[in-house]
């Protein structure tokens, strides 16, 4: 009678994972939080990530609700994203957030060249004309000196802006 109890050294143990209340609560509202995430996203892009009909459309309503309906249509949201799985979603959504990193760098890069063309003239502009041969020289010096000619006279950067616009271009034909 006191067999049953007893178990033999070879019989494999099963495992049974404690999840305490805490790490339950914390689960729950990363779920909320990624649903708060995709409800802030523009409709065009929602309907590219993995979303069946009743999240998309739970998500479509909440975009509408203002307020207490509003925070009640996040926790749906939340709720329903635990019968789901979360890692295509949240992974659509790190690929849209490092895009737009990406973006944002290499503004970044286009603004220091600008900078560069602006500051340093001729010099700034035969890297661009060497990086990007379709580059207009003369159009390119003529703007540099305009640009400087508005920073010391504290007028409108007209001339800044159209070269950030050319730099940009030239960027884009090479990324074709």
């Amino acid at each position: 009678m006191g067999r049953k109890n007893k178990r033999e050294p070879w019989e494999e143990e099963e495992e049974i994972i404690w999840v305490s209340r805490s790490e339950m609560k914390r689960d729950m509202e990363a779920l909320q939080k990624l649903g708060e995430e995709l409800v802030a996203l523009k409709p065009g892009v929602l309907a590219k990530f993995p979303l069946d009909e009743s999240l998309h459309d739970a998500i479509i309503d909440a975009q509408r609700f203002e307020k207490e309906a509003r925070r009640r249509q996040l926790q749906l949201i939340g709720k329903m994203m635990r019968s789901r799985d979360p890692e295509p979603i949240q992974a659509a959504l790190d690929l849209l957030n490092n895009k737009h990193s990406q973006q944002s760098i290499e503004l970044k890069k286009i603004e220091k060249m600008r900078d560069r063309v602006v500051a340093d003239g001729d010099k700034a502009i035969n890297d661009v004309v060497a990086a990007h041969p379709s580059a207009d020289r003369q159009k390119l010096r003529q703007l540099a000196r305009q640009a400087k000619k508005e920073l010391e006279s504290n007028k409108p950067p007209k001339a800044s802006r159209e070269i950030f616009q050319i730099l940009k271009a030239l960027k884009a034909e090479d990324a074709e």
